[in-house]
């Protein structure tokens, strides 16, 4: 008795660590790009290649053979690092239009769109739980992103729709770690290999953006020149709240069922608006505060309902 209380105990602190850890993403890219006003595309490479670094040297250091990948999985993968990094570049989008606690909340629609995006490829039933969960995240994701006020397609379009993209592809994103975890593909691996394939993408998005405003391919790589502070936080985005997340989460897998995971992952929003209001002066609106409500209570039904799987492991935050 004794023990199973402390390995919850356990668990439920590595996972809320993990959830802190993921909460300070959003408020780091707001922070680069109001203070350096670097480029979106070009945060997202260097987070995602810090990342891999990291990956690199984590798994050099304690676990070799996760280096390995099958020869039957590399197209797969391709495709799973492309979705990553096309999700990285709409989330630092949304981040930069709306603010850290926005677009935090909006990429949490991506449970509703994920069980959307299930019914029509793998034709999942929906029973009335679902249903109502998938309603109440819609409903609070055009109230927090705007969408259903005409005049915020006026004020900030882009903002709107580069949020609804966070959540569609990070849904996309969701779907393929499943198949990843089907294809029974080691989740340290797919993190390793999704996000150095996603900083290749990112580098040639970053050379054709800058192909297209007629620059030079590589002239904004190193936007930050010699600012250490610069370099520094960014190296820490990368390293910190992601990778820290990322791995963190994954071990409090070992002491929770994953259902019990992924409902201590929703407070991040709720972390993210608490630090945005004290570090970055952001607050959300009643109508917000509404819209967060309802995306909440969808994704907690969902949680709650959904049958924990030992074998996958869903990853909850960006």
């Amino acid at each position: 008795m004794n023990s199973t209380s402390s390995t919850f105990s356990r668990g439920y602190f590595i996972a809320l660590t993990a959830t802190v850890l993921w909460s300070f993403t959003g408020i780091l890219i707001s922070y680069l790009s109001k203070t350096y006003q670097l480029p979106s595309l070009v945060l997202a490479f260097w987070r995602d290649l810090f990342v891999s670094f990291g990956m690199v040297v984590g798994l050099l250091a304690l676990s070799r053979a996760r280096f390995q990948l099958g020869r039957g999985h590399w197209r797969f993968m391709v495709l799973y690092g492309l979705t990553l990094a096309v999700f990285n570049s709409m989330w630092t989008f949304s981040v930069q239009y709306n603010g850290a606690a926005v677009a935090t909340v909006l990429a949490f629609s991506s449970p509703a769109m994920t069980a959307i995006l299930s019914r029509l490829i793998f034709k999942e039933q929906f029973n009335r739980i679902k249903i109502i969960s998938i309603v109440l995240s819609l409903i609070g994701t055009a109230l927090v992103s705007g969408a259903a006020n005409p005049s915020a397609w006026t004020l900030n379009p882009a903002g709107i729709i580069f949020g609804l993209l966070t959540g569609l592809f990070f849904a996309f994103y969701n779907l393929e770690g499943k198949s990843a975890s089907d294809k029974f593909i080691d989740s340290w691996t797919a993190l390793l290999y999704s996000f150095a394939i996603a900083a290749f993408f990112l580098f040639l998005f970053n050379i054709g953006a800058n192909s297209f405003t007629h620059q030079t391919p590589l002239a904004n790589l190193l936007w930050l020149g010699n600012s250490v502070s610069g370099w520094t936080i960014l190296f820490l985005l990368g390293v910190v709240p992601t990778l820290g997340g990322f791995g963190l989460y994954t071990l409090s897998l070992r002491y929770l069922p994953p259902t019990v995971s992924n409902l201590i992952a929703t407070l991040e929003p709720a972390l993210t608006a608490i630090w945005a209001y004290f570090l970055l002066n952001e607050m959300l609106t009643g109508v917000q505060l509404v819209g967060s409500v309802c995306i909440f209570a969808g994704v907690i039904l969902l949680r709650v309902r959904e049958r924990p799987l030992p074998a996958t492991v869903e990853a909850e935050m960006p």
